[in-house]
């Protein structure tokens, strides 16, 4: 499960233990090559996805089963020891014993306060290779999303915390997941998403895409103001994010050449049948999820298919993304 959580977790342990020896062999030159990879394809596209996207941190905590290792980080706390400069990566990378779980996807201020992306191996997050590499950059569009100067104030006054001080309600929640009328109505609303999506380039776009909004409006009708909130936010931060790694696996499939020790690992596959499955997994998302048992993970799919219907409906949506945040039903009018 993917986490996006804008406060500082707690840390396990502060104290300044020295590293594992016996875990150095796990910072493998695969996993230094795939790190190298992602800033690779984010130099070249990145901001060809969204504009300025190389104004955020891309600082990132690699957590194996002993130690953490720190790349691309401005100001390093005294807890880590300088292992020196990485020629593969390209940083300096810092070394401390683990403190988070090595099945860790998140993003938020995990050292000195600046973002960080905290990602476990690709063998203990189950994304092999291309889709690891994606979701480093899926976590990096969470950077570029929480250095947004107004991105705190906005998210605080959604006023959907309470007590929690701790950032875990953006996953806790108590969203009507369970309830009937609501659930039965994300499928038809998830399906008529996909049609609208799938008829991007038919002649019946324009009443499907009629047909998508009128059912995304009887789904808002079902929630009360701050369940409705709750839901935008996440199709807003998370689906949106996952919308853009559809846009880099469609970037990557015609013109990326990756490099060649990237190209020469076991599990690497080319990008243009990669773009394919990505495309393929988010329609079989849609087809199956079911939000009583998905849960949040639904707001990913329905978020991911929204930015493509929006690319269709509007090409300059992008420019109120970040102007008028949470509520993307807004980004259709033009006119906005």
């Amino acid at each position: 499960m993917k986490i996006f959580i804008f406060y500082i977790f707690t840390i396990i342990s502060n104290v300044n233990f020295l590293y594992s020896q016996s875990d150095l062999n796990v910072l493998r030159t695969e996993d230094k090559i795939r790190i190298k990879e992602a800033v690779k394809i984010f130099n070249e596209y990145g901001n060809s996805v969204w504009n300025d996207w190389d104004s955020a941190p891309f600082a990132l905590l690699l957590v194996t089963n002993e130690n953490e290792y720190l790349f691309y980080h401005s100001n390093p706390t005294d807890e880590f020891t300088d292992t020196g400069f990485d020629s593969i990566t390209g940083s300096n990378i810092y070394i401390r014993p683990r403190q988070f779980s090595n099945n860790f996807l998140a993003t938020f201020p995990a050292v000195s306060g600046i973002s960080t992306i905290v990602v476990g191996l690709p063998e203990n997050t189950s994304r092999p290779g291309s889709e690891w590499i994606l979701t480093l950059l899926h976590e990096h569009f969470h950077q570029l999303q929480s250095t947004q100067p107004d991105y705190y104030t906005a998210v605080e006054s959604l006023n959907l915390a309470g007590e929690d001080k701790s950032g875990m309600w953006m996953l806790n929640y108590k969203f009507p997941y369970d309830n009937m009328q609501v659930s039965d109505q994300y499928k038809i609303m998830t399906q008529s998403a996909k049609k609208a999506f799938m008829s991007i380039n038919d002649t019946d776009f324009e009443i499907n895409l009629k047909n998508y909004l009128s059912e995304r409006e009887k789904f808002r009708a079902l929630l009360d103001k701050k369940d409705y909130d709750y839901f935008s936010f996440q199709i807003w931060q998370e689906g949106i994010a996952r919308y853009t790694e559809t846009e880099i696996a469609k970037a990557l499939k015609d013109n990326y050449k990756p490099s060649d020790d990237y190209s020469q690992m076991n599990d690497y596959i080319s990008f243009d049948s990669f773009y394919v499955k990505v495309i393929n997994k988010l329609l079989a998302k849609a087809d199956k999820q079911e939000l009583s048992e998905n849960q949040r993970n639904c707001f990913y799919t329905l978020g991911a298919l929204e930015g493509l219907i929006l690319d269709k409906v509007n090409p300059a949506w992008k420019d109120l993304y970040f102007k008028d945040k949470f509520y993307i039903e807004r980004y259709y009018n033009i006119n906005n």
